[in-house]
């Protein structure tokens, strides 16, 4: 049996997540100057680094749900920004493919990230901001392997059952 996290854990536990959702606010505030919510942003910067997707994989790619994904791209279709093409491969799936506004709301929501970023991380030594990625890494890797098995009675990592197969590890970015 293991012991309860230490006292600093559980508060540096609610300081990452009050400063994760000050993130998305301020952010989603930004975003909405330019008529885009976090997860439009989400879909079409995502679509500028790889265009032609399935929306089968855009959804695994921000890991939100099939049906979160279509809604998303049938608004965005719909405001001009992607559209859908036939998969000569499979007629029942479509790419997913930026329009030239796509493009230019896709650039508009990267510039306001990289300027959030400069006031923010970027006022960081690098020195700090090599540490923080450091402990950023350490427990993104501690998370990963929480959700990939848990601990049974005895201490011994079990796997979920309903553990979805096949999803493609993601880049060093998260």
């Amino acid at each position: 049996m293991t012991s309860p996290p230490a006292p600093d854990a559980i508060r540096v536990w609610f300081r990452l997540i009050r400063l994760e959702s000050r993130i998305r606010g301020a952010i989603a505030e930004r975003l909405r100057s330019v008529g885009l919510s976090v997860p439009q942003c989400d879909v079409l910067t995502t679509l500028s680094e790889n265009e032609g997707v399935s929306q089968q994989d855009l959804a695994e790619r921000l890991y939100v749900t099939k049906g979160n994904i279509s809604g998303l791209i049938d608004r965005l279709a719909a405001a001009g920004l992607v559209e859908r093409r036939d998969l000569p491969s499979d007629r029942r799936s479509h790419a997913i493919h930026l329009t030239p506004a796509g493009r230019r709301a896709a650039e508009r929501g990267i510039a306001i990230q990289r300027a959030f970023v400069e006031e923010t991380l970027g006022r960081m030594s690098a020195a700090e901001l090599s540490a923080f990625e450091t402990q950023l890494v350490t427990a993104r890797d501690l998370v990963r392997e929480a959700s990939e098995g848990r601990a049974d009675a005895s201490g011994r990592q079990t796997r979920p059952a309903a553990r979805k197969a096949g999803r493609a590890e993601t880049s060093s970015r998260t």
